[in-house]
């Protein structure tokens, strides 16, 4: 096995496999695998390239089927030909596939870090300029903590979206969570918080205008305007952008046809209780 396997590869997308999906395994890419048919045709594998192991693991894993591992002897690879595998291009596509089947870690929780930090550390800015050690933070902090807000803002939108076009074309098995976060961040709820953050942004720009006009609109201290000026335009995005998402992607719409279900609901309250008959996976 090459070294950028066996070193890198191997135990890097093992331990991210590990960490998103709760798989406690020790290789994700062992390629001998034995299962029961009925597990097989349970798990509706699409993949044709190297993930395609991977996704064998990772749909075991949320459909919480047993997965045991057996020690097997490896012996040198007796073939004259060079290997299929493409280390740098497979890896990628690897890779590309474990992050997009789990919005949680690759969207959800980086986008609510980014979100958090962003929103305080504009709250902190927004009373002055503060110092830090050496540091003077003013306005082009306060710019930068916004954008972080904001790009922490749509990654939190995009991994609640994407999850919920997985549920609906059974990529995941059905949300009981997301479900119930539904039944009150309904389409009405959704677009009125949107419009009253919309709302107070406006009335804060106002304001804004009203004080330049006050000067004359003459020249204006950019320290003041800007502390003004930034807050009002970050809501507008966090009032705007989900009404219209809502409006397009709403899981209750009435007019949206309900796609046939997918072996991952169909079998989802079967395969939660434990097998009767061994291990459903064996790696």
């Amino acid at each position: 096995m090459p070294w950028q396997h066996r070193w890198l590869g191997n135990p890097l997308l093992t331990a991210i496999g590990r960490l998103f999906y709760g798989a406690k395994i020790g290789d994700f890419h062992c390629g001998l695998r034995a299962f029961r048919r009925d597990a097989y045709e349970q798990l509706d594998l699409h993949t044709t390239g190297m993930e395609f192991a991977s996704e064998m693991i990772i749909k075991a894993s949320m459909l919480r089927m047993r997965i045991t591992e057996i020690p097997t002897v490896l012996y040198k690879d007796g073939r004259s030909r060079p290997p299929h595998l493409h280390t740098w291009r497979d890896g990628w596509r690897h890779l590309r596939f474990m992050l997009l089947y789990s919005p949680r870690m690759a969207l959800l929780t980086p986008g609510a870090i980014l979100f958090i930090f962003g929103v305080g550390l504009s709250a902190w800015l927004a009373g002055g300029t503060r110092r830090v050690g050496t540091l003077n933070l003013d306005i082009n902090t306060l710019l930068v903590a916004s954008s972080l807000a904001i790009i922490g803002y749509q990654l939190i939108v995009f991994a609640v979206f994407t999850k919920i076009f997985a549920v609906r074309e059974g990529f995941h098995p059905p949300s009981p969570r997301l479900n119930r976060m539904f039944r009150f961040a309904n389409l009405e709820v959704g677009l009125l918080t949107g419009a009253l953050l919309t709302i107070a942004g406006v009335v804060l720009l106002v304001a804004a205008v009203i004080s330049w006009q006050a000067k004359g609109f003459g020249q204006l201290d950019p320290r003041v305007t800007m502390r003004q000026v930034i807050p009002p335009c970050s809501w507008w995005h966090w009032g705007f952008r989900p009404c219209l998402q809502l409006l397009s992607e709403h899981p209750g719409d009435p007019a949206r046809r309900q796609p046939p279900p997918s072996p991952l609901t169909r079998t989802a309250e079967v395969i939660t209780r434990p097998a009767a008959r061994g291990s459903d996976v064996g790696n």
